[in-house]
This record gives C-alpha cells, sequence and structure tokens, in this order.
C-alpha cells in the first residue's frame, strides 16, 4: 500500500515553523510517501513546496469550492465546499499526521486524529491537559526527521 502522511498547521505561520514545514515536506518526498493537507498557505505551503522540490506528490483537501485557491506547490487539488468540516477528510486520508505549531483548526485536526487512531506526532504544537494535568496523548518530536520517522514507523505498524 501507498503511505499517506498529513501535515497540519496553520495557515499563517512563522518562518521557523515554515522551515521545519519544508524540511518535513521533503523528507516525506524523499521515502516516497505522499503528503496530504489543507492545501492553503502557511504549514501547508511550507510542506508542500518541500515536497514538491523533492519530487513528491502533495494532496491538498480544500476547504472551498474552487481549485485555484490551492497553493501553488499543490500537484492534486480536490475541493469540498465544506469549510473546515474538510479536516476531517484529511485525517481519515492519511496514514499518520505531522502537526506543526497551529492554530485551533490544527487542534481539530488533532482532535479527530486522536479519536480515529491516526497516529500524530507533534513538532511544536498543542499539548494537552485534562483537570489541570498534562496528558501525553501523542510524541512530541525534537527536529523534522524524527517526526517523519516516527510517522513513517507508525505506518509500518
Amino acid at each position: 500500500m501507498h503511505t499517506t502522511l498529513a501535515v497540519i498547521g496553520a495557515g499563517k505561520c512563522s518562518p521557523e515553523e515554515a522551515a521545519l514545514a519544508e524540511e518535513v515536506g521533503r523528507l516525506i518526498a524523499q521515502a516516497g510517501a505522499t503528503l496530504i493537507c489543507g492545501g492553503l498557505g502557511g504549514v501547508m505551503e511550507a510542506a508542500c513546496r518541500g515536497a514538491h522540490a523533492a519530487g513528491g506528490l502533495t494532496v491538498g483537501i480544500l476547504p472551498g469550492l474552487d481549485r485555484s485557491g490551492a497553493n501553488p506547490w499543490v500537484d492534486l487539488a480536490l475541493p469540498t465546499g465544506l469549510g473546515e468540516t474538510r479536516n476531517t477528510l484529511i485525517v481519515r486520508a492519511a496514514q499518520a499526521i505531522i502537526a506543526i505549531g497551529g492554530e485551533y483548526g490544527t487542534l481539530s485536526e488533532i482532535a479527530f486524529a486522536l479519536r480515529a487512531r491516526t497516529p500524530v506526532f507533534g513538532l511544536g504544537t498543542w499539548q494537552l491537559a485534562r483537570g489541570g494535568h498534562l496528558e501525553t496523548h501523542f510524541p512530541e518530536a525534537t527536529h523534522a526527521a524524527e517526526a517523519v520517522r516516527l510517522a513513517l514507523a507508525a505506518t509500518a505498524a
């Protein structure tokens, strides 16, 4: 089976998050996996740029109905017209997820993934607490290569 990894994160991100996402995208492509994302800017665009530069396939699951809304590095744009509800499609299309930074949309994708038991690996993303106690629901990687290695290993299990 072909490996599909999602990269999730905010549509606007810091230069550091963009560099991290671009490296993650490049490593995903070099591993021969397909990168899935929300297809817009920020982390999504940087990850697609990295994957595209390495000859990988990028899929953008768009919130709107217009394919032209995708970032220029998306190879296959899938317009849904579902708005943020498309976050569930991103999660369901991936075998594992790498979350980089992120806003509330990223948090929703993490929650959907945890509920669906899709492995999640973080890079400077949300920490989850319940009752004032931090809970470890998914590993936090320290660098891009570790996140991709963990995600690929999870798809092989």
